[in-house]
């Protein structure tokens, strides 16, 4: 089951001078950082005089200072919105103990499997179609997957972005059939990325 994210929801109460990041989402649980802290809240859990009223996959509903507030992806809470100094995506490991994401490839939104054990970002026939690469595109070559050694095409795609962090000329593998079902977000991406692994979420920033 892919987990959806939330990202970059900030809110700045005035008076009370709180700085909230919604950095993930599930139903009735929310990962925030508040005033610099990671804290998971279930409904109806209070951090730092903010509460968690309810939450869901699409957004959070907190109270701050006896106001509500609904927070959405890249949603401008107030007129003191700004952006976070380091690009960064938050991503909940899954009931498989896997970090799924969105990824936007040659501008085409993709899910992706955060892989660490692939050397680079591998595609499937139909994902490759997807971001427009076309049948016959690239260099020929074998790669070696769990079950066997496999004929693939080397190919070079233009963008590839997660959750702001964009990398351009990134290195591909497009295996020919329905293999990977999940794109692969391998090392060709992860290279250019810091990640930090903690209580379940995988938190990659940009090195620069």
């Amino acid at each position: 089951m892919r987990l959806p994210l939330i990202l970059l929801a900030l809110l700045f109460t005035p008076g009370l001078r709180a700085e909230i990041v919604v950095e993930a989402l599930l139903p009735g649980l929310a990962v925030m950082q508040i005033d610099g802290n990671r804290v998971t809240l279930r409904e109806g859990q209070t951090h730092s005089g903010v509460l968690l009223i309810s939450a869901d996959a699409q957004s959070a509903l907190v109270e701050v200072g006896g106001q509500q507030q609904q927070l959405r992806v890249s949603q401008r809470i107030s007129g003191q919105f700004s952006e976070p100094e380091q690009r960064s995506i938050s991503i909940p490991r899954n009931d498989q103990m896997q970090y799924l994401t969105n990824a936007e490839i040659n501008n085409v939104r993709l899910a992706v499997l955060v892989d660490t054990g692939a050397n680079i970002i591998a595609l499937n026939t139909r994902d490759a179609l997807a971001v427009g690469i076309t049948s016959g595109e690239g260099v020929a070559e074998n790669v070696q997957t769990a079950g066997a050694v496999v004929p693939a095409r080397r190919v070079v795609l233009d963008t590839v972005v997660v959750g702001g962090i964009r990398v351009d000329g990134v290195t591909a593998t497009v295996i020919d059939g329905e293999q990977p079902s999940v794109a692969l977000l391998g090392m060709s991406f992860l290279q250019h990325v810091e990640m930090q692994e903690q209580g379940g979420i995988l938190t990659l920033r940009a090195r620069w």
